[in-house]
């Protein structure tokens, strides 16, 4: 046991009242100074440790850590989350559930962490994963579709996430084709499916999670502070992470379900009923260079966006990244 967790552990001995800092000092055999240390340690970790120059310290809040015990009893669940593996902290979910898909994982397997150091998005791009202030998860899935596909269950996971939200939470998230849930043209969660094939054929899928739950305006780097919200902000509370955790799992356990036995049909219909794209004017850049300027009319049968040209032409946006026109 280190230091700063003899510490927490005579903090928690009575955290309703003040520990002197001479009575830790004793109790640990270290300075005033080495204390100090450890004290903005746990506030690191998201203790909110109160200081008294003359009382000594005592615990104020605790952090809301993810653990996998209190998941599991959560859960009302047949496949998915029945293995979860927390991490501390990590470059990536998704190579973390990308080597255990490689060693034989199952369908429904559930990496998350506290935080992610170099959390990736859609096109390339960062994902800020801040320690403790979201759900930065990576599910692995093993469909039994063709390649041509797949994009389908990014939209699956889209529905899962934004019903979980909804139910849980009241927020009226809404999805952005293709993957991108907004609340007021805000960004709260991103998804990002990748796949290992083999023969044309998907040998697995992680469908990336990452939703910001109880981030301040504060928490946001200048550069994301316009593009981004937080459930917190938005619903004026927080957030119990795990139970969203748990919500997300049984819609996606659901919606697997569902698309097993009825195919993409009933999915696009929910996704165009939660859909912020849909009869809107948007911009598409397409994954070949192009832009598609045109009203977005629904979904075609494989996943695709339909936008309605200005002359009346379909064009379906298979990939690629679209702007909402107000």
């Amino acid at each position: 046991m280190n230091n700063h967790e003899r510490l927490l552990g005579i903090l928690e001995e009575d955290s309703s009242d003040y520990v002197s800092g001479e009575e830790i000092s004793r109790r640990l055999s270290v300075s005033r100074t080495a204390i100090w240390k450890q004290i903005n340690k746990l506030r690191e970790l998201g203790y909110n440790i109160e200081a008294s120059s003359r009382r000594g310290y005592r615990i104020v809040s605790r952090p809301d850590r993810l653990e996998v015990s209190k998941l599991a009893y959560m859960l009302n669940t047949q496949s998915f989350g029945q293995r979860i593996v927390v991490l501390d902290s990590t470059v990536s979910t998704q190579q973390d559930a990308m080597r255990l898909a490689e060693e034989g994982a199952q369908q429904g397997t559930v990496i998350l962490a506290e935080e992610q150091t170099a959390g990736r998005g859609r096109l390339g791009r960062k994902w800020f994963s801040p320690r403790g202030k979201g759900i930065w998860m990576s599910i692995v899935l093993r469909p039994s579709q063709p390649l041509a596909f797949t994009p389908q269950l990014t939209l699956l996971t889209g529905v899962a996430v934004c019903r979980a939200i909804r139910r849980l939470t009241g927020v009226e998230a809404g999805i952005k084709w293709p993957n991108d849930l907004l609340v007021h043209g805000r960004k709260v969660c991103g998804i990002l499916l990748e796949s290992a094939t083999e023969d044309q054929r998907v040998r697995y899928c992680i469908a990336g999670i990452g939703i910001d739950v109880n981030l301040n305006t504060e928490d946001y780097p200048e550069e994301l502070s316009r593009l981004g919200t937080s459930l917190k902000i938005e619903a004026g509370r927080e957030t119990d992470r795990t139970a969203l955790i748990a919500a997300v799992l049984e819609e996606m356990e659901q919606l697997c379900a569902l698309y097993a036995d009825q195919g993409f049909k009933p999915i696009a219909m929910l996704w165009e009923a939660l859909s912020v794209t849909v009869n809107r004017f948007v911009r598409a850049h397409t994954g070949q260079g192009s832009v598609v300027e045109g009203t977005a009319v629904g979904l075609d049968p494989s996943g695709a966006l339909v936008v309605e040209t200005k002359q009346g032409e379909r064009i379906q946006v298979v990939s690629g990244d679209i702007q909402l026109q107000v």
